[in-house]
């Protein structure tokens, strides 16, 4: 399993593993929990350039459906076919066979986000 405080997050739920500047994207468990069954995810294409903060995809289950955020600016440069042909991956393994994206980034830039601690405190949840 993922080491979770080695992670960055997003106030918009999502988690970002960085190798080198390869920024590698999925939502949280908590997300993941609160959505419910994921049926469908709908990702940008390879080359896709996205901003932070904006609309790069979404996620749909059987309770909503939800809007995927990029939580940096970059290119995408991969994304999880295994999740676009059966999205429940998002449920039963949120960080680490559920992944969505690759994006290259500025590595510099993930020092924005949230770590595990800032996390956990605004989901105000104990895991």
């Amino acid at each position: 399993m993922t080491d979770l405080n080695s992670l960055k997050y997003t106030a918009e739920h999502e988690w970002v593993a960085l190798e080198g500047e390869i920024a590698t994207v999925g939502i949280t468990d908590y997300a993941a929990d609160k959505l419910g069954d994921v049926v469908y995810v709908d990702l940008p294409g390879v080359g896709t350039a996205v901003t932070a903060n904006q609309v790069s995809g979404e996620i749909e289950s059987t309770k909503s459906v939800g809007e995927l955020y990029a939580p940096l600016d970059g290119e995408i440069v991969e994304i999880n076919d295994d999740v676009v042909a059966d999205p429940s991956l998002v449920n039963s393994d949120a960080f680490g066979a559920g992944w969505l994206v690759k994006i290259k980034v500025d590595p510099a830039a993930v020092d924005a986000l949230l770590d595990r601690a800032a996390y956990v405190a605004l989901t105000d949840d104990d895991a």
